[in-house]
């Protein structure tokens, strides 16, 4: 469970300027550190913040999609390239098979 920084000293300190007791201080800034805990606790749980993406999660996922996108590009090319060439090979061989029939 993370926290937001609380300076307990300062906090203390301005409390013993507005007149309280140390141990009043004291007390009042352990509510404050358990309160501010809890609505945290409380927030995450309500919003699921656990579960929301960052920017650098999301640019992760950008950096594999890019990355799987150009992989399947070249794959894409090598089958294209690969008919290409076969298909080329067969109408040349039709057509030299074509011209001894004639």
């Amino acid at each position: 469970m993370s926290s937001l920084p609380f300076d307990t000293h300062a906090f203390v300190k301005r409390l013993q300027g507005a007149g309280f007791t140390v141990e009043q201080a004291e007390v009042i800034a352990d509510l404050q550190r358990e309160t501010s805990a809890a609505t945290i606790e409380q927030a995450r749980h309500d919003y699921h913040l656990d579960e929301l993406a960052t920017k650098r999660d999301l640019r992760e996922v950008e950096l594999k999609l890019e990355a799987r996108i150009a992989e399947s590009k070249a794959e894409l090319t090598r089958w294209i390239i690969g008919a290409g060439l076969l298909q080329t090979s067969l109408i040349i061989g039709a057509l030299m098979k074509m011209s001894h029939l004639i």
